[in-house]
């Protein structure tokens, strides 16, 4: 079953836009643009978003009125909404609230807090699409499709280097030594030799493409492995 969020983006800035689309993808969600409400509308009924990325200021229908529309109709009804404005007045904000949005993001906002304002409102409002997905730096782990994309490419991975990966992923900055790693993703019931580790590990540092400088699994000398994601 795949499980990558849609998220429909509904934004008449033509270079906004691009960037939600670029920065939006690179987080691993799946992306549809409508540059005006009119189109908003079709799009939906086309197909229904896991989430909407909202303006206020829209040509043909407004935000506040693409919102209203679609909370009144049965099957949009639940669609987790996030508003963009410009307007950062508390009346304005109350009114997109009440007319059913379920968070707000004034403009200029950093990337940042609109992509961790999405996953607080898809933990919230669509808590299995949220937590079969975990995402530590430029990696991100689909534990539903059992697939890895690292910088937003697919990363393909034997089943042992995923249940490496995520254990890793589970447990950032931890160092685990060869033994625990065996624990955790061999089991303690099935004799392996510590170096079977580091044969796995390479494998994994292949498959994610890493380089010398470019390197989110360290190597702690004499003591184990830790995922790291510093600068």
């Amino acid at each position: 079953m795949q499980m990558t969020p849609y998220i429909l983006v509904v934004e008449d800035e033509d270079s906004l836009a691009t960037l939600l689309q670029y920065n939006l993808q690179k987080e691993g969600y799946e992306v549809a643009l409508a540059g005006d409400g009119e189109e908003a509308l079709l799009l939906v009924d086309e197909r229904l978003p896991d989430l909407i990325v909202l303006d206020w200021m829209l040509p043909k229908v407004s935000g506040i009125e693409v919102c209203r529309r679609l909370r009144q109709r049965n099957e949009t009804r639940n669609v987790p909404i996030v508003m963009l404005t410009a307007r950062g007045e508390e009346t304005d904000r109350v009114r997109g609230l009440d007319t059913g949005a379920d968070d707000y993001v004034v403009k200029p906002f950093s990337m940042t807090e609109l992509t961790a304002r999405i996953r607080a409102v898809l933990r919230r409002l669509r808590p299995g699409l949220a937590e079969d997905r975990v995402r530590r730096g430029d990696l991100l782990i689909d534990r539903v499709a059992h697939r890895v994309k690292r910088a937003g490419a697919e990363v393909h991975l034997g089943p042992t280097e995923f249940r490496l990966l995520d254990y890793l992923m589970q447990h950032p900055g931890r160092v685990f030594s060869r033994e625990q790693l065996l624990d955790a993703v061999w089991g303690s019931d099935v004799y392996v030799e510590a170096r079977t580790v580091d044969v796995h590990i390479g494998r994994l540092r292949k498959a994610l493409g890493v380089s010398e400088t470019d390197d989110p699994i360290r190597t702690v000398r004499s003591a184990g492995y830790s995922l790291d994601f510093e600068g």
